[in-house]
């Protein structure tokens, strides 16, 4: 299925589509027009010689620097290579591809100026598959993400001499090469950049975004897969329904508490271990568990917006307007996405407590409700057998990071460009942070499902006739489908990694469905 941009109505499922699973994209007619006015505009500024930030002048702290129109070219060509000084692991390629989209989007909304030359290009690297190596650290999210976005540019933008030297580094074919041979190997021609060109491609927080899109849909299939962890957990400490009747979270009225709520009602439906304790209430981590995880489905729905909007968004500057204005203004300010990741990362990172919480109760034989300690076989096996004493070290310790990760970087700033920049939004940190959260969040709920499935193992040794409710025994059953109950010790971390792919493998439909 072909994916069509407008610059106005991409979403974020179309991001990960096209940086994920390679989804071809094409330019819709709409933004084919706009694009090629937004050029004649500036073809006309350019000829009045006036003088415009960023197409006659320098940039930065040089803004009042006049460029000669005949520099032009030189002018935007050393604003990329001058840029392109990031360090660091490079980005995975699925983020760089979801930036090259959200770029060609942004550009497409017909405010920037550049030839439609450029936007195609964007999109048939994409479409071809040459992907430019971006080292992932060095960009304060503001003027955007100028150091990402420059090494980006490196691939495809060219002088008079076109030397493969400067091209940067890109890969194709699954093989790394020089910007320039990669572009050679599919077939396109590398640009010598115009007026403002430069600026138009590495002004934005597009890398932040890229990576806060990426984020927003990880974290949506992960909290739904939370759902099913804390269903298992439920009922392998045999614990109360009544913390779960929707009255409780209709009297409250928050949207994700009654979400969470409801899920688990539907995946514990038909349960005979549910209430088998007797027990009147339960501990924070399952009978609070609505009011924690429905936040962070709460807060994922704002980022979401926030980053719904961003990629749709015209980051660049000077933008270009019908009426023949030219405004220079801080659209490429990042404080909205690095905002919107610190707050995901808080909201994820107590989804992988409160987990942690409930693995440590499972393994607790004082806590797990006539359990053997750390769930080895037999109470007599304890001693000689460690059970899952260390999947639960590895949870708290994840957990403890996420402490450390979710603090909030976007209150952070300091002043670069001799104080013309004297506000940054630190947004590529925040995004790189949540990222780092997420996955951290993702490996403690597959130690929950793997330890809740050896104590359901359990459970059902003690009570042969119980039943499983029908969305947990979905969920168990698809775990010891790929990795049988062993009774001593075995290499735990292989099999909660499979148990981690399995789980992500899952359709969402199935995910939902069930959680």
């Amino acid at each position: 299925m072909t994916i069509s941009i407008d610059g106005n109505h991409l979403s974020l499922k179309d991001v990960e589509r096209v940086a994920r699973f390679h989804e071809p994209v094409v330019l819709s007619p709409e933004a084919v027009n706009r694009i090629q006015d937004s050029h004649r505009r500036l073809n006309d500024i350019v000829a009045t010689d006036r003088a415009v930030y960023g197409i006659n002048t320098g940039f930065g702290i040089f803004a009042e620097r006049r460029i000669p129109r005949k520099d032009s070219a030189i002018l935007s060509r050393n604003l990329i290579l001058s840029h392109a000084v990031g360090t660091g692991e490079p980005f995975p390629e699925e983020v760089v591809r979801a930036a090259m989209l959200i770029r060609a989007n942004t550009l497409a909304k017909g405010y920037s100026g550049v030839r439609l030359e450029i936007v195609e290009t964007l999109l048939e690297m994409l479409n071809r598959g040459v992907t430019p190596v971006v080292p992932s650290q060095g960009s304060l999210g503001s003027s955007g993400d100028l150091l990402p976005l420059s090494s980006m540019a490196l691939v495809f933008t060219t002088d008079e001499k076109d030397e493969e030297d400067d091209s940067g580094w890109a890969y194709f074919s699954g093989k790394r090469m020089s910007g320039k041979k990669a572009m050679e190997l599919a077939g396109l021609p590398r640009i010598r950049l115009g007026p403002k060109e430069g600026l138009a491609l590495n002004n934005g927080a597009t890398f932040s975004a890229a990576v806060a899109a990426l984020a927003v849909c990880d974290a949506e299939k992960w909290l739904h897969l939370s759902h099913a962890a804390l269903a298992m957990s439920l009922e392998a400490l045999l614990g109360c329904s009544a913390a779960f009747d929707p009255r409780i979270h209709q009297v409250r009225g928050h949207p994700g508490q009654l979400k969470v709520a409801q899920a688990v009602l539907s995946l514990t439906q038909g349960s005979s271990l549910i209430n088998l304790a007797g027990r009147v209430q339960d501990a924070y981590s399952l009978r609070c568990a609505p009011q924690v995880v429905g936040a962070a489905w709460d807060t994922l729905e704002f980022v979401r917006e926030i980053v719904s909007r961003e990629i749709n968004a015209a980051t660049d500057n000077p933008l270009l307007f019908e009426d023949g204005d030219v405004l220079s203004g801080g659209n490429f300010h990042g404080e909205p996405i690095g905002m919107a990741m610190d707050y995901l990362a808080i909201a994820m990172s107590e989804v992988a407590a409160i987990s942690e919480r409930r693995i440590f109760r499972l393994t607790d034989g004082k806590l797990n409700g006539g359990l053997p300690p750390m769930l080895v076989d037999t109470v007599e096996a304890a001693g000689l057998n460690s059970g899952l004493m260390m999947p639960q070290y590895t949870a708290a310790s994840l957990v403890l990071e996420n402490q450390t990760l979710a603090t909030p970087d976007s209150v952070h700033s300091l002043p670069t460009s001799g104080e013309q920049e004297d506000h940054n939004a630190n947004s590529m940190t925040a995004a790189r942070h949540a990222r780092k959260v997420l996955e951290n969040t993702a490996h403690v709920l597959a130690i929950e499902c793997y330890t809740a499935a050896r104590a359901l193992d359990l459970r059902l040794r003690q009570y042969p006739q119980a039943q499983l409710g029908a969305g947990t025994r979905y969920f168990y059953e698809l775990i010891r489908s790929e990795v049988p109950y062993q009774a001593g010790d075995a290499w735990w971390g292989p099999e909660i990694e499979r148990i981690k792919q399995v789980l992500w493998a899952r359709p969402v439909e199935d995910v939902i469905f069930f959680g």
